[in-house]
C-alpha cells in the first residue's frame, strides 16, 4: 500500500488495484486515512490562475521493458502476442486523466519514441496530438534523437500562461544518450529571465548534474558537468527562474542545490511502466504547486503493478521516491 499523491484539496492510496481518493480535504491540514498520517500541501495565495500537465518517456514503438544496456537484472516484462502494446495501454490513460483537468498546456519532455523512427513519432502525434491540439507542446529526448531524426527539435520555445512562462529545453544530442545545452540556448534562457517579470519554469529532457558533486564524470548520465553548471549559475542570477523540471532517469527526485537556495531541481517518472506517471501544475497568484498523479486506469494499473518488479525488484522504491519528490509547493 502506497500514498501516492497528496495535493491542497485530496490525498490518493494505492493498494495493488485498488484506488482509495479522499477529497474535499483542507490546505494543510493533518489527516489519517489507511494508516498514513500525512498534511495536504498548503495552497499558495490568491486565485487559481490556470493548470498545466506534463508528461516524460512516453516511449512509443517499446516492445520491453527492464533493459539497462550493460545491466543484466531482469526480470523481463512484455505484452502477450494480440494485446496492445503496453506504451498506447499506459498514454491512453494518461491522456484520458490529464483531459478531467482541462489543461491550459501539456508539455511532454523527451523520449517520445522508443526507436527514433518517424513511424514512431506519428503514433505519439495521434494520440497527444488529437487529444490536445495546440496545447500540445512537446520537445525530443535521447530516444527520438539517438539515431540522427531531427523531428520535435524546435526548442527553445516560451509559453506564455496566466501566472508563469514555461520555457522548453532541447537538451539532446544526436547519437548520444546524456545531455547538453547548447551556448545558443544558455543565451536564450538567460534573457527571456531577464526580459519575464513573473515566475519561469524551466523543462527539458535531461537532469542536470549537480554541482556540489565531488565526481565530474565526462559521460555523465544527464546534462554533462559543464552546461549543468552553466544552467546552475543563470537560475542563481536571475530568481525568477523557478524550478527546473526533467525526466530521463524515469524516477520522481527534487534536489536543492546552495547556489539556488529554494529553486527544485525536479525529475518526474515515466509514462510507460511503473509508477507511470504525469504531473499536474496548479499556477496561484501567490506561488505553484506540483502534484503527482500515478496513472490509475484498470489496465494501466495491471501493468505497473507487473513492472514495479524490474531490476530484482529494486525499480519501485527508487522509480516512486519519497512523497517530497512528488507533491511540493514552488514559492514565485
Amino acid at each position: 500500500m502506497e500514498l501516492t499523491s497528496v495535493a491542497d484539496d485530496s490525498a490518493v492510496v494505492h493498494d495493488g488495484l485498488d484506488v482509495r481518493r479522499y477529497e474535499d480535504l483542507e490546505p494543510d491540514h493533518l489527516y489519517e486515512y489507511d494508516g498514513f498520517a500525512f498534511r495536504t500541501l498548503a495552497r499558495p495565495g490568491g486565485e487559481l490562475l490556470c493548470r498545466f500537465a506534463t508528461v516524460n518517456d512516453v516511449h512509443f514503438g517499446e516492445t520491453e521493458c527492464g533493459i539497462i544496456e550493460g545491466l543484466e537484472m531482469g526480470p523481463i516484462f512484455s505484452v502477450e502476442d494480440g494485446e496492445e502494446p503496453y506504451p498506447e495501454t499506459m498514454n491512453r490513460g494518461a491522456i484520458h486523466e490529464i483531459e478531467q483537468i482541462d489543461p491550459a498546456v501539456v508539455v511532454v519532455k523527451g523520449d517520445l519514441t522508443s526507436l527514433g523512427t518517424r513511424e514512431e513519432y506519428e503514433l505519439f502525434l495521434e494520440y497527444y496530438g488529437e487529444a490536445f491540439g495546440d496545447r500540445l507542446v512537446h520537445v525530443r529526448g535521447n530516444h527520438d534523437a539517438y539515431h540522427g531524426e531531427t523531428f520535435a527539435s524546435d526548442a527553445p520555445l516560451a509559453v506564455e500562461l496566466p501566472g508563469v512562462t514555461l520555457a522548453v529545453l532541447d537538451t539532446s544530442r544526436v547519437r548520444r544518450a546524456n545531455g547538453y545545452l547548447s551556448d545558443e540556448s544558455l543565451v536564450w534562457l538567460r534573457d527571456l529571465a531577464a526580459n519575464t517579470d513573473g515566475p519561469v519554469l524551466v523543462f527539458g529532457h535531461h537532469h542536470v548534474w549537480s554541482p556540489e558533486s565531488a565526481q565530474r564524470p565526462e559521460n555523465y548520465f544527464g546534462i554533462n558537468p559543464d552546461d549543468s553548471e552553466r544552467l546552475v549559475e543563470i537560475f542563481a542570477a536571475h530568481r525568477n527562474l523557478r524550478g527546473y523540471f526533467a525526466g530521463h532517469t524515469h524516477r520522481n527526485r527534487v534536489r536543492r542545490f546552495g547556489l539556488t537556495h529554494d529553486v527544485p531541481w525536479v525529475e518526474v517518472a515515466c509514462v510507460k511502466d511503473y509508477p507511470g506517471a504525469w504531473a499536474e501544475y496548479r499556477v496561484y497568484e501567490g506561488g505553484i504547486l506540483q502534484v503527482f498523479h500515478r496513472i490509475s486506469t484498470p489496465e494501466a494499473l495491471v501493468w505497473t503493478e507487473k513492472t514495479r518488479h524490474m531490476f530484482n525488484g529494486t525499480y519501485a522504491e527508487y522509480a516512486l521516491g519519497e512523497l517530497t519528490d512528488r507533491c511540493f509547493a514552488i514559492t514565485t
